[in-house]
């Protein structure tokens, strides 16, 4: 900035009319060495070269070393060799997708700025309480130094030192660049060789770097005090306003906190700070920078503080669990650096600009959905997480467990992210239940099954014939897999409908047909893999999902239908730029087709009639929609993964303590209770809240149809004869129905006029087709209160055994055997 310029802290303006002092000459590399040297003269009065001033001021030290003061001299006007000024620690900050902040890391809280975004009242009271002579002396401020010069002839050793701000910048930096307690106590031991390398250094500086920019960096660099490094930080600290907005009284405020940050902080000593303030604004208007009237006004106002305080990392987070993904993200990959260490510096002191993929809304939604269901502190001690995943890109649009990230021993609160796996979170995963048997389902559709394809789903199946992808034999042939009601087993189902209702002894026999390998090996197509980042387990009850995952993983998995077989690589990180703006390099996006299009199509076929006619009917979210629920061994725990073209997100319940000991057969929580908990009981009503809040307001997008060959037998909805079984006798007639396919239920008995007392007089559905399996209620005759109509008085109807009730929904079919 050239002298006078607006802002200059020297020019007449800020000085209130003052002349500016004379501006030092800046050197570049080219300036010969006799012109360093009649800079480094300063002031022709003093006489003499400042190396040798330095020298003498210092000759008691190195008469010790029998160094004479003229070798000392040239020694001191070489540039040291193993200067930086880089590496000043900056705050980094992780911004969601729309630019608003989630959180801030440091090592110290500082934000570099420019000096024409600090206010120039700033520069001056920093000047004029620290060294106001500043743009008048080269690096070593000759009046100060000769009487640092006399006290340390007199005293023998070095006890002043006669620091201007550039000799207090090399000491800031030197210290923060310190990596270890030995070189940070280096950095600030009272000794001669530290105050010879500071004055070393600050001549180089000097020469290096324009005055205005000297005191940009020291300005930036200084401590204020109560956590707050350079004066941007500061500014928002204590009045929550940017350095380019501080008034003449809160500039002099933090101009007086420089000296002693701890006995000035306004916030533990504000009657010390207030009167070291005081001193600030006399000593800027004796400098006559500043009119007294405005000095005296600055002087009566009391201190006034708007704190805002910075805390590092992700607890006190909006969204703590997506930003710890984040961060563990940075601190594993080795994109960040090749040791821990270096990754560690980066993201701490690097003064990054992380963006990334996380949607506020859906962050919101998910979190308010988790929390309603399962409050953080319930009574039952159960917890709930849920990942989102964009469909086709593999961007993380949400990430939320129902607890607050700290320590597990408070309640309500862990350390670990249940919604994502070890690398990131810590969390050994969850068996994920049937939401494995749209892996199967997949790879049938892959082999090109129709979707009329029946199989025999037994009332208990015996796991003989599999082979892993080793080709070993596996499985248990005395273990017997059984569904969880046997009113699923001892009947034929499609792949529609066996789906539908979640049998499991039917996903066991077209595991079998085809294949335990082709199964598993769909599974990893689509990313799926155990949360520890072990490879999946092969064993027949692979399609039942015994394998511990993340909900991240399953939902980035069931995103991949919605991206009609593009499955993407669960993203995070967007963009990163360092504190000078370039972007640094960040993990890639990997995406593939890893299934065809029209298989992806068959399976959202099937899967939308889940939320339809399946274990999670009545689940819709007003727009195309597919899904899955599972529920875990002995309801040890519970899941729903669904998914639209637009958005994906799997929803797991349970017990942290450990499910299989805290299952949730019998559950009450916080007032609600829910008896046995499957996946649509506490899992789909997450899901279907979170989803709708996700997407409220965005276009829906259809699923495509599949592929015409999958129709081949039909649309796997195949519907049965219905047989007209009015006017029978109820015994008669459900043996009639049961013989057809259907099941039955009795309801309550109605008058009737057409049929006999005792008989059936209503059905429902009707005569006509339904898919086999259909529950049909029927209703027996009361008779007619009409004389000469129906059976005589007294007549009683002959009941059949107990009928078979139908499963309620996300009931039998989900359980996986024990």
């Amino acid at each position: 900035m050239p002298a006078g310029a607006e802002g200059d802290p020297g020019n007449r303006a800020a000085r209130g009319g003052v002349p500016a002092p004379p501006r030092r000459r800046v050197f570049t590399s080219s300036t010969t060495r006799a012109e360093k040297a009649r800079a480094l003269r300063g002031l022709g009065a003093l006489g003499g070269l400042a190396g040798v001033l330095v020298a003498l001021m210092l000759l008691p030290t190195a008469c010790t070393a029998g160094v004479g003061a003229r070798d000392t001299a040239r020694w001191f006007d070489s540039e040291p060799v193993d200067m930086t000024t880089s590496g000043v620690p900056q705050r980094s900050t992780i911004l969601a997708a729309d630019g608003s902040k989630i959180a801030t890391f440091f090592y110290q809280n500082r934000v570099d700025v420019p000096l024409d975004k600090i206010a120039p009242v700033a520069r001056q009271a920093v000047l004029a309480i620290e060294d106001s002579r500043f743009y008048e002396h080269g690096a070593i401020d000759m009046q100060g130094t000769l009487r640092a010069f006399a006290s340390n002839l007199s005293s023998g050793q070095v006890t002043q030192g006669g620091s201007g701000i550039t000799q207090q910048y090399v000491k800031n930096l030197l210290l923060t660049q310190a990596d270890n307690d030995e070189e940070r106590a280096a950095a600030k031991e009272v000794t001669a060789a530290r105050k010879i390398r500071e004055l070393r250094y600050a001549v180089a500086v000097e020469e290096k770097f324009s005055k205005d920019e000297i005191l940009r960096r020291y300005l930036n660099i200084a401590y204020y005090g109560d956590g707050a490094y350079g004066i941007e930080a500061a500014a928002r600290h204590y009045f929550s306003k940017r350095a380019s907005k501080l008034d003449l009284a809160e500039a002099a405020l933090l101009a007086g906190v420089i000296r002693y940050p701890y006995a000035y902080d306004p916030i533990r000593h504000p009657g010390e700070a207030r009167q070291r303030r005081d001193t600030v604004l006399d000593r800027m208007a004796e400098l006559g920078w500043i009119d007294r009237g405005k000095v005296d006004e600055a002087k009566s106002r009391p201190i006034e503080l708007d704190v805002d305080n910075v805390r590092s990392g992700c607890v006190t987070a909006r969204a703590a669990f997506f930003c710890d993904y984040v961060q563990r993200e940075i601190l594993t990959n080795r994109v960040f650096g090749e040791t821990a260490k270096e990754r560690e510096k980066l993201l701490k002191r690097g003064g990054l600009t992380i963006r990334t993929t996380m949607d506020p809304r859906a962050q919101k939604a998910a979190q308010r959905a988790v929390d309603q269901h399962v409050p953080p502190k319930n009574s039952a001690h159960k917890a709930a997480a849920e990942a989102m995943v964009e469909p086709g890109t593999g961007e993380i649009k949400a990430m939320v467990v129902d607890r607050e990230l700290g320590p597990d021993k408070e309640r309500g609160k862990t350390w670990i992210n249940f919604a994502a796996d070890a690398a990131h979170g810590s969390s050994i995963g969850m068996q994920a239940g049937s939401t494995f048997k749209a892996f199967t389902l997949a790879a049938a559709l892959d082999e090109g099954m129709p979707f009329g394809t029946r199989l025999m789903a037994p009332r208990a199946f015996t796991p003989v014939g599999f082979r892993d992808c080793r080709g070993d034999r596996v499985g248990d042939p005395g273990a017997s897999l059984r569904n969880a009601a046997d009113g699923e087993g001892g009947k034929e189902f499609s792949l529609v409908t066996g789906t539908h209702h979640s049998v499991n002894t039917f996903f066991l026999a077209l595991e079998k047909e085809v294949g335990l390998c082709d199964t598993v090996k769909m599974a990893e197509r689509l990313g799926m893999k155990q949360a520890n980042g072990k490879p999946l387990e092969q064993y027949p009850a692979f399609t039942l999902g015994f394998n511990p995952v993340s909900p991240l993983r399953l939902a980035a998995a069931y995103a991949a239908f919605g991206a009609r077989g593009r499955y993407c690589e669960p993203l995070a990180i967007k963009e990163i730029k360092d504190a000078s703006g370039h972007r640094l390099k960040v993990p890639g996006r990997h995406c593939e087709q890893v299934i065809d299009e029209g298989v992806a199509d068959a399976v959202n076929y099937v899967l939308q009639g889940v939320l339809t006619k399946g274990t999670a009917r009545g689940m819709g979210i007003g727009r195309p929609a597919a899904g899955k629920t599972g529920t875990v061994d002995n309801f040890s725990a519970a899941w729903f993964a669904g998914y639209t073209p637009d958005l994906a997100a799997a929803v797991w319940v349970g017990d942290p303590r450990g499910g299989y000991r805290y299952p949730m057969d019998s559950l009450c929580m916080d007032g609600t209770c829910y008896g046995s908990v499957f996946g649509a009981t506490i899992p789909a009503p997450i899901w279907q809240q979170s989803m709708s809040g996700a997407l409220l307001g965005t276009a829906a997008t259809p699923f495509q149809r599949p592929p015409s060959h999958y129709f081949s037998k039909g649309s796997g909805e195949d519907r049965a004869k219905v047989p007209d079984v009015r006017g029978m006798k109820l015994r008669e007639a459900v043996a009639r129905l049961r013989a057809a396919g259907f099941t039955t239920n009795v309801g309550a008995p109605v008058e009737s006029r057409r049929y006999d007392k005792g008989t059936v007089a209503e059905m429902s559905p009707g005569p006509g087709s339904a898919e086999p399996g259909t529950t049909i209620t029927l209703r027996v005759s009361e008779g007619s209160d009409e004389p000469g109509d129906g059976p005589g008085p007294g007549d009683s109807p002959t009941l059949p055994p107990p009928a078979t009730v139908p499963p309620r929904p996300g009931g039998p079919g989900e359980q996986a055997p024990a």
